[in-house]
């Protein structure tokens, strides 16, 4: 399961609570508090993969794909040596 990297979320709050007026800074900590907390709950809430993860699926595809063409071919020969 995708972990979210806190860099994101401390990205994204950031340039959120930068549209806020200066002057309010109590409640633009809050607001950016609420939407690292709002983003993160709903990002985990639904399926996704990293990177990495999905890479390494992909290899493992691959290499899969590799083995299975091998064994088709083996079993096409077997099946001609026996006919």
């Amino acid at each position: 399961m995708f972990k979210p990297d806190a860099k994101i979320f401390d990205e994204l709050t950031q340039k959120i609570s930068d549209l806020i007026p200066p002057g309010i800074q109590q409640a633009q900590q809050d607001f950016k508090a609420n939407v690292k907390k709002i983003v993160s709950q709903s990002l985990t809430k639904i399926d996704l993969v990293s990177r990495e993860e999905f890479d390494i699926q992909t290899q493992v595809l691959l290499r899969t794909r590799e083995k299975l063409e091998a064994l088709e071919k083996k079993l096409e020969e077997l099946e001609k040596k026996h006919l």
